[in-house]
């Protein structure tokens, strides 16, 4: 099991994270799903007849779902988790990106990346644009409504990102709740909700980007981001900004899992059988290394 409190490198300070990564259950070996008898309304039976795997996800969520530094340029063949457009290469990366290569590499089809926003993702899974969210989604009781779950793979909370300027006034979360202070999150997610719920009294701005928030409060701009927490310290680490304070301590707690549609029970045991294979045999913590307890990675992505 990885290390739940992730160190990043001594250029980057004391710096920590406390990404609790939620226990999976290891049930006995089954079946590979291509020798299951598999009800042809399932997904899954549609996956491995197209030899596809259709993954929509929002390409800017640090460090589990990003664009190349590379992207835009001109290639002549295509690597996993690459998406050509108009002659352009886009080059995805991430912790949810290698956990879907796995996936595929597991039902023995091609991944195919289908980057998509946040405000749309759930209406492009349930039109069947896509077969799978992969996109850090927490699964709360409203999204359940329109999708099932598979079990979790990570738990996150809430934290803040704090203009310094404020580091000597405000303590915690419960502080920004105050009409003096314009605190930033991301419309649809689970931080918007959090800003609603816990600082109803401060002024609201909504950005369409994560990342977008997060510069805005390291230009003043706004006084808070109140987002995930792998977010939160991965822009830390990354940009080392002197601008921003870091309030790690979550005050939300929730699990993030794989979206699929709804009644789909064949599809739901294999994703809950992938993640106790992939827990057992190493490949999560290998994955959850790479990306959270390296650097190696951050010249090559944004």
């Amino acid at each position: 099991m990885s290390d739940s409190n992730t160190k990043w490198p001594a250029r980057f300070g004391l710096l920590k994270t406390a990404i609790v990564i939620g226990l999976l259950c290891l049930a006995p070996a089954q079946p590979r799903a291509q020798d299951r008898a598999l009800s042809p309304e399932s997904t899954l039976s549609g996956v491995l007849s197209r030899g596809q795997i259709r993954v929509c996800f929002e390409a800017g969520y640090l460090p589990f779902e990003m664009v190349g530094t590379r992207s835009g340029l001109r290639e002549r063949s295509l690597r996993p988790a690459d998406e050509r457009r108009g002659g352009q290469v886009t080059q995805f990366g991430g912790f949810d990106i290698d956990l879907a290569r796995e996936m595929a590499r597991q039902l023995g089809v091609d991944f195919v990346p289908v980057n998509t926003r946040w405000n749309s993702i759930i209406p492009s899974l349930t039109l069947g644009r896509c077969d799978i969210i992969i996109s850090g989604m927490s699964a709360t009781n409203a999204r359940r409504r329109s999708v099932d779950f598979s079990d979790p793979y990570m738990r996150i909370g809430q934290t803040v990102l704090l203009n310094a300027e404020l580091a000597g006034r405000i303590a915690s979360h419960d502080d920004l709740n105050d009409a003096r202070y314009t605190v930033a999150s991301k419309p649809g997610t689970t931080g918007e909700a959090a800003v609603a719920r816990f600082m109803p009294e401060a002024e609201y701005r909504p950005f369409e980007s994560e990342m977008e928030a997060a510069n805005a409060v390291a230009a003043g701009e706004v006084d808070a981001l109140v987002y995930d927490q792998p977010f939160n310290a991965t822009f830390i680490a990354m940009t080392g900004s002197e601008n921003v304070v870091f309030l790690d301590q979550p005050f939300t707690d929730e699990a993030i899992a794989f979206a699929i549609r709804k009644d789909d029970p064949d599809f739901l045991a294999w994703l809950n059988q992938f993640l106790g294979d992939i827990r057992a045999d190493g490949r999560y913590d290998r994955i959850h290394r790479k990306w959270f307890q390296s650097t190696d990675w951050f010249d090559l992505y944004r």
